[in-house]
């Protein structure tokens, strides 16, 4: 810990308010539902957090930007927001994006606690100053690996267009599927449509289908037209990401929209902290909330008991990762080193493998756990 803490975040005496930057993508191209849950959830903590009498008596504030899912508009947040003088950000959804704000915030000095990005690499180099609510992106997938070979699937077809996140999550999936008699094949969707997707999945005798692409499209174009394959009618549509997860994607596809593997990180029962979290969210966004809605409320609940308990320096609240020990809503919440994730981790929340029941497309059912 050798970046000396900002003069813009000395302890203040004179009842101002402690600030958290947040991070969060509400516009597009970024997943703006997705924003609107997490925003929701670091709200409602935040409100709790006040009307349980603040950070030793000051209040808690939320100072909100909007990522819209651009790496470069993200760090040049994160450079604001320390002007601003935040003790803290939290946040972000998008894996790249979190990836260039941890970047900005490592080299400032600025703590971080990533709500919901998953990429393992993070950071380049092991940092102090992040850490992680999500489970690492190979810990999730490798999961959801195994519930495919389970379900008989040993020919999956990847459609994937160009990116880190895409490209991470294709070798994972390959790594731990050739040694156990799998094969990943690998369609280019920078080069493809979802017609020529339907004949390659022919050509190569898949039997699953897993969308490493945008939402919502081409993903939503890509579900229509395997779903209008005759040729096709036996093959599982897979999102490891969680493009299933908001209403968005039934309203979009409706009966399309079930029976598509995803994974999500809550356990079978939420702890009572998550059940009346849960109510809560609900209130707020007219609608059930999803993982990330209870990623973002534990984001807060953590950076609160840190600011408490450590105070709004940063370098001290930085210091505090490895000594968090926080009731969350979906279970007890401490980091640690893990080996190949360069910040501190959460290992691991609670994943499971869900899809839409195809009986009633609003309900979710739980598939596999990890």
């Amino acid at each position: 810990m050798n970046t000396p803490p900002s003069p813009l975040v000395a302890e203040r005496t004179d009842g101002s308010s402690v600030q958290i930057g947040a991070l969060v993508p509400l516009t597009r191209p970024g997943w703006a539902q997705a924003g609107q849950h997490l925003l929701a959830g670091l709200e409602l903590a935040v409100r709790e957090v006040n009307d349980a009498g603040g950070i030793a008596g000051r209040p808690l504030e939320l100072v909100v930007r909007d990522t819209a899912a651009d790496p470069q508009r993200a760090a040049a947040a994160v450079d604001e927001l320390a002007r601003l003088g935040v003790a803290a950000l939290a946040g972000e959804y998008h894996s790249v994006v979190a990836r260039a704000a941890a970047a900005r915030a490592d080299a400032l000095g600025l703590p971080f606690l990533c709500s919901s990005a998953v990429l393992d690499a993070l950071t380049e180099q092991p940092t102090e100053w992040v850490a992680r609510l999500a489970p690492a992106q190979s810990h999730g997938w490798q999961i959801y690996a195994n519930y495919l070979l389970g379900a008989g699937h040993s020919r999956i077809a990847v459609a994937a267009q160009p990116s880190v996140y895409w490209a991470a999550g294709a070798r994972i999936l390959r790594d731990y599927l050739a040694p156990r008699g799998g094969t990943v094949i690998e369609l280019d969707m920078h080069a493809l449509s979802p017609t020529d997707v339907c004949d390659e999945l022919v050509d190569n005798r898949a039997t699953a289908l897993l969308l490493l692409v945008g939402h919502p499209e081409p993903a939503v174009s890509i579900v229509k037209s395997v779903r209008r394959d005759q040729r096709l009618a036996e093959i599982m549509i897979g999102a490891p990401a969680g493009q299933p997860e908001f209403a968005e994607w039934a309203t979009l596809l409706g009966d399309d929209s079930a029976a598509i593997p995803f994974l999500r990180y809550l356990p079978e029962r939420l702890t009572p902290l998550g059940e009346r979290v849960e109510t809560a969210l609900r209130e707020r966004l007219g609608e059930a909330p999803s993982f990330v809605a209870f990623e973002g409320y534990d984001t807060v609940a953590v950076l609160a008991d840190v600011l408490r308990s450590h105070g709004a320096d940063r370098a001290c609240a930085a210091e505090a990762w490895p000594h968090v020990a926080v009731e969350g809503t979906r279970g007890q919440i401490r980091f640690s080193r893990t080996p190949g994730i360069s910040v501190w981790q959460w290992a691991w929340p609670p994943v499971q493998v869900v899809d839409r029941d195809p009986a009633e497309p609003d309900r979710f059912r739980i598939l596999h756990a990890g």
